[in-house]
């Protein structure tokens, strides 16, 4: 009776997660679109790819971890 909860908020935390991977993946292909449209070397452009990249990989463990499944 107490424990049904358990596995309505586990499920709905692994779809923000799902989203959250979804949505930063997206950042990062926009990053990388960026950084090679640009002419000159900026580290600027370069260090925000590098903390999108970053972020996603995170995401992506945790999901790993999680045993979820990405659709």
């Amino acid at each position: 009776m107490f424990f049904r909860r358990k596995g309505k908020l586990k499920k709905e935390f692994d779809e923000k997660l799902v989203h959250l991977i979804k949505e930063t993946k997206d950042d990062w292909n926009n990053a990388k679109v960026i950084e090679g449209l640009l002419d000159d070397y900026d580290l600027d452009v370069i260090a925000r790819r590098q903390i999108a990249e970053s972020i996603h990989f995170y995401l992506f463990k945790e999901a790993r971890i999680r045993k979820i499944l990405i659709k």
